[in-house]
């Protein structure tokens, strides 16, 4: 396969997941990698599509995370390095791809963010991400039982990895789903 485009991604993600959770998860995630790819002056599309693919598998193989991603993409003959970008999002949970490329190392820090982020909002009067701040997110983040699903310590080591303060990339997290809010549901 060429470049995969957005188009692509949506097929094959709808292929693979009947959720609207998890097709709206896979949007924000693309929603917060463009956001994040203007930010650094990178590709855009590319980042996007990786965002939005890089739960392939998780509705129909949620034992097999990342690794049947990366045979289904493979089968599909996605470019190598998409495949290496989009595994490596479950590097220490789920697979041993290590995220090396900036890309990668934001799709590693911002994916289980962008699950706090939508479990904030819709606690919130709005139930939108427009009046949301990092304060608020951030107050959550530390409540260990509030979205308890939310691997912390990823969110963490990603800062880590992309040198950002966690309330920086709150923030930008949050700027990038505003801009899909509509398409989300927030």
């Amino acid at each position: 396969m060429k470049i995969p485009t957005r188009e692509q991604a949506m097929t094959l993600l709808r292929e693979y997941n009947n959720q609207d959770a998890l097709i709206k998860h896979g949007m924000a995630v693309e929603g917060v990698m463009r956001h994040f790819a203007l930010k650094f002056n990178e590709d855009v599309e590319k980042w996007g599509v990786i965002g939005l693919i890089h739960d392939l598998d998780y509705e129909m193989y949620p034992n097999e995370h990342c690794a049947k991603t990366q045979e289904i993409l493979s089968s599909n003959e996605w470019p190598k390095d998409y495949i290496h970008a989009v595994v490596s999002h479950g590097y220490g949970m789920c697979f041993d791809v290590k995220p090396e490329l900036l890309m990668e190392k934001v799709l590693y820090t911002i994916d289980e963010l962008t699950g706090l982020i939508v479990a904030t909002a819709i606690m919130r009067p709005s139930k939108s991400v427009s009046d949301l701040t990092a304060k608020s997110v951030k107050k959550k983040f530390k409540q260990k039982s509030f979205a308890s699903g939310v691997n912390r310590e990823v969110i963490l080591q990603g800062c880590e990895l992309i040198n950002m303060e966690l309330s920086d990339v709150i923030t930008e997290c949050i700027l990038g789903m505003r801009k899909i809010s509509q398409s989300i549901g927030l």
